[in-house]
């Protein structure tokens, strides 16, 4: 063991994160060597000093905000940065299976369960005209179509071939690629033509978590705007769409979602979160436009006594 890796995971030794054999060795490490050692009690003395500071919690807007970014972080970081660690930096891999029982195990089973999933992925499928859509067999969405004059739409995806599905809205296989592509697709008109379809089922429970899912985080505003249109009805009735929309009031980058988000939050302006975003809004928003639609709302308000 040597000098950096202690150092390293102190902070999770004086946590009680590091598992039993973890423990002991990075023990019988600070007690030989007495600049981890020094190392160790003055991140214990910080650790003591953060503990006696007052807890204050995160202002509503802080908290949404960084779960946004933490969001976008997490999409934009690359996708083989793991692997690169693994192959390139074996020493360290073998050094946490060694202090980690745990992780041992979940690789064991992690091989066992993919010969499972190899197997089955190569035998033989069966006749018939059964399509397996799981999120897991889908490569991507190629299109969406809908046959004008109808109900039925057309979704064309991606396995180990190109494969498509036809049939009607109210087909559980169809709702289930509309609700894959509105959240996974990376082209941005598929995602559209998705939200599109989907705002029509929105009295369903899991279209209108995909639509609160595209409002937050999806990086096209027109996308944005089309799940805004999709929960306009749910927006007095459902709290989690009318918080959904106040988020995108006061976080969204683009103009237009936010002015429209002002439209939606207009029948549902008595509310106390929505009358303080107004008055926040009215009072310290950079965009003149939106400044006065706030305090337009507001001046249509009853006094508080």
């Amino acid at each position: 063991m040597n000098c950096e890796w202690v150092k390293e995971n102190i902070p999770s030794y004086l946590y009680d994160e590091l598992g039993d054999d973890a423990r002991h060795e990075l023990e019988q490490h600070l007690a030989r060597c007495a600049g981890c050692a020094a190392e160790a009690e003055a991140v214990r003395e910080l650790k003591q000093a953060a503990s006696a500071l007052p807890r204050v919690e995160p202002a509503p807007n802080l908290l949404t905000a960084s779960r946004m970014r933490l969001q976008e972080s997490l999409e934009t970081v690359k996708q083989n940065s793991g692997w690169q660690r693994w192959v390139f930096d074996p020493g360290a891999w073998l050094q946490q299976v060694r202090f980690s029982p745990a992780l041992a195990a979940a690789i064991l089973m992690a091989g066992f369960t993919g010969g499972a999933l190899t197997a089955y992925r190569l035998a033989p499928r069966a006749e018939g005209n059964a399509v397996a859509t799981s999120e897991s067999s889908i490569a991507g969405i190629r299109g969406i179509s809908q046959e004008p004059g109808s109900n039925n739409v057309q979704v064309r995806y991606d396995r180990l071939v190109p494969e498509s599905v036809q049939g009607s809205m109210d087909d559980p296989r169809i709702q289930q690629l509309l609700l894959y592509a509105a959240r996974s697709n990376e082209n941005s008109g598929l995602r559209m033509d998705s939200i599109n379809l989907l705002t029509r089922r929105h009295d369903d429970t899991r279209v209108r978590e995909a639509l609160m899912y595209a409002l937050r985080y999806d990086r096209n505003p027109g996308v944005r705007l089309k799940a805004l249109d999709g929960l306009a009805d749910y927006v007095s009735e459902d709290v989690r769409v009318r918080n959904a929309v106040l988020e995108a009031l006061m976080q969204d980058s683009n103009p237009g979602v936010r002015i429209e988000a002002i439209r939606l939050l207009e029948s549902v302006k008595p509310d106390w979160s929505v009358r303080s975003a107004f008055r926040q809004l009215a009072e310290q928003d950079q965009n003149d436009f939106i400044r006065r639609e706030a305090r337009r709302v507001l001046a249509t308000l009853p006094e508080l006594d």
